[in-house]
């Protein structure tokens, strides 16, 4: 069974794909570039927001994730480190 944050990341993938659709059809369309370019800019948005969501799960996955004593391993947190650092770039 798929875990609630997972389907809506789904969700938000394939409204980001319904969106690309209709970009390249207003390509095809000979739609004027300013609104175009506001439609990529949503998806630019969306696709941001389904980045930083997949990073929560992460981070909380693996952070909040203990070993038998309680204990975080500095190794998970700095991967979560690193995943923020290169997807922020």
């Amino acid at each position: 069974m798929i875990s609630e944050p997972r389907k809506k990341i789904i969700n938000r993938l394939k409204t980001i794909k319904g969106h690309i659709a209709g970009i390249e059809k207003m390509v095809e369309d000979e739609k004027p570039c300013d609104e175009i370019l506001i439609q990529i800019a949503a998806i630019r948005s969306s696709v941001n927001k389904v980045g930083l969501a997949i990073l929560e799960n992460n981070a909380e996955s693996c952070i909040l994730t203990s070993d038998e004593n309680g204990n975080v391993k500095e190794e998970d947190v700095r991967k979560v480190i690193q995943s923020f650092v290169n997807f922020t770039k």
